[in-house]
């Protein structure tokens, strides 16, 4: 091979080395502007985005349209049997009394039964077994609240003697809720305009949005105790009042 074909096929091979290598640069750079295009790459200018957050609380008052009661009888007896069937009979009663008055099988429940020792404890420190406790509690939800007195007066002449935690409720808050929390994100939306105007500064979109929801706690009525005995019990005045549903809001805008 003479020196003149040498220098043919350096020159060839460097030829073909510099299309290669043309060729690829091409790609790349067409490979980058597609991935630019794709939103791939951050410029580097636009850094990090900035955010604002913002709250608004809607208050709704509503008027409540359930109840709920607690209802207990306690019961005392030498022996396991007696306080058992005296509790018993009672609660039977008080049952079947409200039942009476409009309150659905379905909305009686009950919440506790307990049977308890009872004891003496003498100066010389021996205690001794008196007797027995047993207590019944029942929960009975009450949709006409007009017969709310009516029905802590049957239940304590029927032998109730605790009576307490009436509740007044909204049995469906979730249109309420709506409303409170229409009403909370566009105060929240109204501080955001203002805040951007004060500052100078632009809202580009929500980024984040946030809804406490703790639920509103029903007011709730301690009634104390009734007697033991089946008599006559006047029907106490029960106001019910509105209940307030709250929504809290938090919005997060991206800004520039």
């Amino acid at each position: 091979m003479d020196l003149s074909q040498n220098k043919r096929e350096v020159s060839w091979a460097l030829t073909a080395l510099a299309i290669f290598l043309a060729v690829t640069t091409v790609g790349s750079a067409v490979g980058v502007v597609n991935s630019v295009k794709q939103n791939k790459f951050i410029d580097p200018s636009e850094g990090y985005a900035n955010t604002i957050s913002v709250s608004g609380e809607g208050k709704i008052f509503a008027k409540p349209d359930t109840g709920a009661i607690n209802i207990s009888v306690v019961s005392n007896a030498k022996t396991v049997d007696q306080a058992t069937k005296d509790n018993t009979g009672k609660m039977n009663q008080i049952a079947a009394g409200i039942k009476e008055l409009g309150v659905a099988e379905k909305d009686i429940k009950t919440t506790a039964y307990n049977i308890a020792p009872q004891y003496s404890y003498p100066p010389n420190g021996q205690r001794n077994l008196t007797g027995y406790e047993v207590r019944q509690t029942i929960e009975a939800k009450i949709r006409d609240l007009t017969k709310s007195g009516d029905i802590i007066a049957k239940a304590t002449s029927l032998g109730a003697n605790e009576v307490g935690s009436l509740n007044f409720m909204v049995d469906d808050q979730e249109a309420y809720r709506q409303e409170a929390r229409n009403k909370a994100i566009k105060q929240a939306e109204d501080k955001a305009r203002e805040t951007a105007k004060s500052l100078g500064i632009k809202l580009i979109k929500i980024t984040n949005f946030y809804e406490d929801n703790s639920a509103n706690q029903p007011p709730s009525y301690g009634l104390g105790g009734g007697g033991g005995e089946v008599t006559k019990v006047a029907a106490p005045q029960i106001q019910t009042g509105e209940n307030e549903i709250t929504v809290n809001v938090n919005l997060t805008y991206q800004i520039r």
